[in-house]
């Protein structure tokens, strides 16, 4: 079930590299050393991308993205 989205802007660069990281399975820490950056940034970051995309989880998320993967090469 979605949540009702606070802002419903489309993912930024950064989101979008944390979005992959997630659907590749990769941890938080994973995605933080990947970045540069502290785990604590990558949960921040977690919980606004799922606030702009009306989401509750990584799984939620996951399943967004190989969706939208699977858009992308539909109209390709």
């Amino acid at each position: 079930m979605f949540r009702k989205s606070a802002d419903s802007g489309a993912p930024s660069e950064r989101e979008h590299l944390i979005i992959r990281r997630v659907a590749e399975g990769c941890k938080n820490s994973e995605i933080a050393e990947a970045l540069g950056t502290t785990e604590h940034v990558v949960k921040n970051y977690l919980r606004l991308i799922y606030d702009k995309l009306g989401l509750w989880n990584r799984v939620e998320l996951a399943l967004w993205y190989v969706a939208r993967q699977h858009e992308q090469l539909a109209h390709a």
